[in-house]
């Protein structure tokens, strides 16, 4: 499977389940923090990353980031 970042995630499990920014609100806490993660501008945090992974359920470690091996 390629690494996908979880935002990228995010907003494709959007789409699939017909969500607006707005339904993320519960989730992350703020449109201001919505729209900034949904952005690239801030990062998903440990408790965001439970939260996504209990409404779609999936294991927390697909939202997670990795960064490439040198």
């Amino acid at each position: 499977m390629p690494e996908v970042r979880g935002v990228d995630l995010l907003h494709f499990l959007m789409e699939a389940n017909d969500m607006q920014q707005k339904d993320l609100v519960p989730l992350l806490g703020s449109k201001s923090v919505v729209s900034e993660v949904l952005s690239g501008k801030r990062p998903l945090t440990l408790a965001h990353i439970t939260r996504l992974s209990e409404r779609f359920n999936l294991p927390a470690d697909v939202f997670i980031d990795r960064a490439p091996a040198n």
